[in-house]
């Protein structure tokens, strides 16, 4: 028998929500880029905003949070993971491969702890090729943090 992974038809509509669903997903990294831009330029105060929290909330309707979180997931992955914002990996990828923004921040996180590199690249491993999500992904790191 064949896996259902392979009569996918291209056009088909399970193939148009492979696609939207990656689209989804991957959406964050292309405002994370943006926002970055806008943050490490200072672009907001040409807008009349003192302070980049307060553009985000009042102009786009993104909490402090956030959009903290979005800059930090993209900077981490222009940084030490630039291969996954290449436009040939959220093609290549499945959807269920591409990875929320909050699931990179806890590799972020987990990268600035200083593990070990062998348990780094397991977390790498579960979140890019896996598909774990973000509470996953800190499910394993604490088990590995209290190894």
């Amino acid at each position: 028998m064949k896996d259902r992974q392979d009569i996918i038809h291209p056009g088909s509509m399970r193939d148009v929500a492979l696609q939207a669903s990656k689209s989804f997903k991957s959406s964050w990294v292309e405002l994370g880029r943006v926002l970055y831009s806008i943050w490490k330029d200072k672009l907001y105060k040409e807008w009349d905003y003192q302070q980049f929290d307060i553009y985000v909330s009042k102009e786009l309707g993104i909490r402090k949070q956030t959009s903290l979180k979005l800059l930090r997931s993209y900077y981490f992955l222009e940084k030490e993971e630039p291969m996954y914002l290449q436009k040939e990996y959220a093609d290549d990828a499945d959807a269920k491969e591409i990875p929320s923004y909050e699931a990179v921040d806890v590799l972020r996180l987990a990268k600035s702890k200083n593990i070990d590199e062998e348990d780094y690249a397991k977390l790498k491993d579960n979140l890019f090729v896996k598909g774990k999500d973000s509470k996953e992904i800190k499910k394993d790191l604490t088990a590995m943090m209290r190894q």
